[in-house]
């Protein structure tokens, strides 16, 4: 693979994934692995631009419906799709539903960009996912054979064990830590052809377990805090989501919208965005 690839445009659909959770910024926001990788890929590149369309608690058919299209007709570099591990979690799931959404998705944001990146999500171990594992595993099956047939390149992230250390989630057990983002930002960076800034696969340092009790204490403040207000939403037919749109989606304008280095000057680490057309690349 060429190893000083040059990219000028990135556009990120999916969930909450790649919208950035639990990556907490100081003033509220989500920073996560896209935003990291794109922050990499604009130093590269003068006049890079990036828009994050990835929406919490999205399902398959919504990342479908409502961000496809739109990064479609932006015409990028780099196109990422991550999506569908939302559906495969759910106490009922349609997987011939689910494979059909996604070849859609594939099958429309190929043509349209010069590199699909697909992803084989990271897995944690647990009771919990091990009862929904199968799906997964279907799901991360179909993600090999679209990219086969579509030219796309899948980060296989399932396969690496470091991202199964839980120091590398979030207290909801279902987001990444912001180091656990930057590594996935350095899957990306490595697929995508860029030389490697470090290994992304390697462990963590050995850590002393923590004792029972302190586990007992974490396991409840997760049930009080995350999961119960998750079957809370199951049972609602609600979703964290709700009401939202990506970060560089206008619902005034019914399309997305681009966003470059602040300051154009500094080849250094992108320190703020600012707003651009929203016309697709020439």
């Amino acid at each position: 693979m060429e190893m000083n690839a040059s990219y000028n445009s990135l556009v990120a659909v999916g969930d909450s994934f790649t919208e950035g959770m639990s990556d907490l910024l100081p003033d509220g926001s989500y920073r996560g692995w896209a935003d990291v990788l794109a922050g990499r890929l604009a130093a590269r590149a003068p006049g890079f631009r990036y828009a994050n369309l990835a929406v919490r608690g999205k399902l398959i058919g919504q990342i479908v419906d409502e961000q496809v299209d739109a990064a479609a007709a932006m015409g990028a570099d780099v196109v990422t799709l991550v999506g569908g591990l939302n559906d495969t979690l759910r106490p009922k799931c349609d997987m011939g539903m689910v494979r059909g959404r996604i070849e859609e998705a594939v099958e429309r944001l190929a043509p349209s960009c010069k590199k699909l990146v697909l992803m084989r999500s990271p897995g944690r171990n647990g009771p919990v996912m091990e009862r929904f594992r199968p799906r997964m595993e279907e799901l991360l099956s179909l993600v090999d054979t679209l990219a086969a047939r579509h030219g796309a390149v899948v980060v296989d992230l399932y396969g690496a064990p470091a991202l199964g250390d839980p120091r590398l989630w979030d207290v909801d057990r279902l987001h990444l830590t912001a180091d656990g983002h930057r590594r996935v930002a350095e899957a990306v960076w490595q697929t995508l052809g860029l030389p490697p800034e470090d290994d992304w696969r390697s462990p963590l340092s050995a850590a002393v377990p923590p004792k029972w009790a302190r586990r007992r204490v974490d396991d409840l403040r997760f049930a009080r805090e995350h999961l119960m207000p998750w079957i809370g939403r199951r049972l609602t037919g609600r979703s964290s989501g709700d009401g939202r749109t990506g970060a560089q989606y206008s619902p005034e304008l019914g399309r997305a919208f681009w966003v470059t280095p602040q300051d154009t000057r500094d080849p250094g680490p992108v320190a703020g965005w600012r707003r651009v057309d929203a016309d697709p690349l020439s």
